[in-house]
């Protein structure tokens, strides 16, 4: 069993994407915000985010195999940012969430999911806005079994 925390997550100006598609594109559109970072020497303040629009987990299989997923990625920021025509800065909400981390590959999070949903619905409580994946470390640089992805769902 993980540990699953209460926090009080702070608001943050991230730059960040927002497009339809399969799941499956998540690290292409980080792939493509940093590429737009770096370009315009923007300064990162934490790690990658994936915020997830599907609101149970039935809705997450129908998007994943419609091809039809809400996707959005951000990475945190600070300083004077500007965006682009499908590249936007603003602030991602903060607010009370819970949090679980998931070790390991990331084709292998339902069942971390699953843990959370139990845990949520055994302490009464219900999800009030998109579900956020944070990505700890860079999967090309690490072992798939010691990724490390903290998820966030307000509350």
């Amino acid at each position: 069993m993980r540990s699953i925390l209460t926090v009080d997550a702070p608001p943050h100006k991230v730059v960040g994407i927002r497009r339809t598609g399969y799941y499956e594109e998540i690290g292409t559109m980080i792939m493509e915000l940093a590429s737009f970072i770096e370009e315009h020497k923007i300064t990162v303040i934490g790690p990658p985010a994936f915020i997830c629009h599907e609101d149970s987990m039935d809705a997450v299989r129908a998007a994943a195999e419609a091809g039809t997923a809400d996707i959005e990625v951000a990475f945190p920021v600070e300083g004077d940012v500007k965006g682009s025509d499908n590249i936007h800065v603003y602030e991602l909400p903060g607010g009370k969430m819970v949090r679980i981390i998931h070790m390991g590959p990331y084709h292998e999070m339902t069942d971390t999911y699953q843990e959370l949903f139990r845990w949520l619905g055994d302490n009464h409580l219900t999800i009030t806005g998109p579900v956020r994946e944070v990505y700890i470390n860079d999967p090309k640089t690490t072992e798939e079994d010691l990724l490390v992805t903290w998820i966030y769902a307000p509350i």
